[in-house]
């Protein structure tokens, strides 16, 4: 039997032992053939599969019920007569309409008759992902300090003279699940390394060893649709929530934390679009006791700015953010002891001033951050379309660290140090915004200048000057589309230091990328 053809049969069966209660004309041995024609007829649904055992009962029971409901309507009207020769035609109208109702949204909710429909659950369900193949080569100067030198200093600096090439692999795989139509539950899995947060690149030649996947978000989000409109907030490992450039957020960087953003409900029909994030995020989870007087870490961001749209070629954006880092600058540790050991970061890159906390002093380190950060960011994007369909796109982002404190940092460390503190980035891109089909392209020229305690150095751009902050210099760039969601893209990028040991980086960086 078709799963099609459940629908009718209920409604037979349904209409029959109603007119087992509606049938009062008829004659009690006509009454009770009818009868148990219909129980006969549910239990070979049963039998057969069609019909689950407690669905029939259930629809026993409740035919019974509507049957007695509709006897007790119609001595109702009619409380003088004892028998009926015909069911009113008022009450069987009622009666049809019930049963087609009852049909005919059962019917739409679990798609009868649909041959091609899926189950209802996979609709609540949207899977994205993509997949990134390329080669790197990372190029020295010859007048370069050795590695032994920065190393001496506390910066992680592996190789600062040998040349090197590299197979690189991305992959990301993406699940968003709507809970309710205000909530939804969202996860993706990202190859690379999970105690490095700025980067998803895996570097292949590992004896043919198996790549790892890391859950790099895990996060809810509800975004009401009525009340408290505009309104959103994000909750767990979420994706960046601020307004920003890679000079102080790497773009594969995913957030620990609770960011709520609020925007005009109706924004996409103005031409002024305001908008504002603010945030709490945990960096570092310390536990302290007697031997360990470090705090936890965290973060505060807030952001603030507008979006001005004045017609469908042009549209611009500006934001204003502070991040407020707590607790992340280092303490010197007691004499013979190591309770501040953990003032130190678990993370860095390079560039950030540092300094020695064990005491006396050990060459080893620990090395901890000399001074603290409170990051004033200033970010703008312009987005005119020059000629259908390419588009010519300006950026820029100005940081500068107001939590830059020469003296505190004397007192904390015994260090004299100058004042670094800024930053910025201008860039312009031609081309379409996004690689969508074959024959997009996109041409940019980016001009990077970053010094040393302008930002935390952890969380930057980790392909720039191979990552971290005192770096200066160019990036250009180039895509193009072989298919839709396919396409080619190649990165040169030439850095060198601001200030310090003499660091020359040159990056060539070539890539096959697919999305899904």
């Amino acid at each position: 039997m078709k799963l099609n053809q459940l629908p009718v049969l209920r409604a037979v069966a349904i209409a029959a032992l109603m007119s087992t209660g509606l049938a009062q004309a008829q004659d009690r041995e006509d009454l009770e053939t009818l009868k148990q024609t219909t129980l006969n007829l549910i239990q070979a649904l049963v039998q057969q599969g069609v019909l689950s055992a407690e669905k029939a009962d259930q629809l026993v029971k409740q035919a019974e019920s509507k049957a007695k409901a509709t006897v007790a309507e119609v001595q109702r009207i009619e409380p003088s007569t004892v028998r009926v020769q015909l069911v009113p035609e008022s009450v069987r109208k009622q009666i049809a309409e019930q049963v087609r109702e009852e049909v005919v949204s059962q019917a739409k909710a679990e798609r009868w008759g649909d041959v091609n429909a899926v189950p209802e659950w996979v609709d609540r369900f949207r899977l994205e992902g993509d997949v990134r193949l390329g080669y790197q080569r990372d190029m020295f100067a010859d007048g370069n300090a050795p590695e032994l030198f920065f190393q001496a200093a506390g910066q992680d600096v592996d190789n600062t003279t040998e040349d090197r090439d590299r197979g690189r692999l991305r992959a990301r795989l993406g699940i968003a699940a709507r809970v309710t139509t205000d909530l939804s539950a969202n996860l993706r899995l990202v190859t690379g390394s999970t105690g490095d947060p700025v980067s998803t690149n895996q570097t292949l030649g590992n004896s043919n060893g198996k790549l790892g996947f890391a859950l790099d978000r895990a996060f809810l989000r509800w975004r009401p649709t009525q009340d408290y409109a505009g309104l959103s907030a994000s909750a767990g490992r979420i994706p960046n929530p601020f307004f920003s450039t890679d000079l102080v957020w790497d773009d594969d960087l995913s957030f620990d934390g609770l960011a709520v953003q609020l925007e005009d409900s109706v924004a996409s029909t103005k031409v002024w679009r305001p908008f504002a994030t603010a945030g709490v995020f945990p960096l570092q989870d310390i536990e302290r006791s007697l031997s360990n007087r470090a705090k936890s870490k965290y973060m505060i961001g807030a952001q603030t700015g507008v979006e001005w749209v004045p017609s469908n070629d042009l549209r611009a954006k500006l934001g204003l953010a502070v991040y407020d880092f707590r607790n992340i600058s280092g303490e010197l540790n007691p004499v013979g002891l190591s309770a501040n050991d953990e003032t130190a970061p678990r993370v860095r890159q390079k560039g950030n001033t540092l300094f020695n906390i064990s005491n006396p002093q050990v060459a080893g380190g620990p090395f901890a951050l000399a001074s603290d950060y409170k990051v004033l960011s200033l970010t703008g994007v312009v987005d005119y379309r020059l000629f259908d369909p390419a588009h010519v796109i300006l950026s820029a982002d100005f940081v500068r660290n107001i939590g830059f404190d020469a003296a505190r940092i004397q007192s904390r460390s015994g260090l004299a140090v100058n004042r670094e503190d800024k930053g910025y980035l201008v860039r312009v891109a031609v081309g379409m915004p996004s690689m969508l089909l074959k024959d997009d392209w996109q041409l940019s020229l980016a001009y990077r200048y970053l010094e040393s305690d302008a930002v935390v150095d952890a969380f930057t751009d980790s392909d720039f000057h191979l990552g971290g902050t005192n770096s200066k210099g160019f990036i250009v760039g180039a895509q193009y589309g072989l298919s839709r969601n396919t396409w080619l893209s190649g990165r040169w990028l030439s850095s060198r230091e601001i200030s310090g040991l003499p660091l020359s980086i040159n990056t060539l960086q070539v890539y096959f990328n697919a999305r899904f």
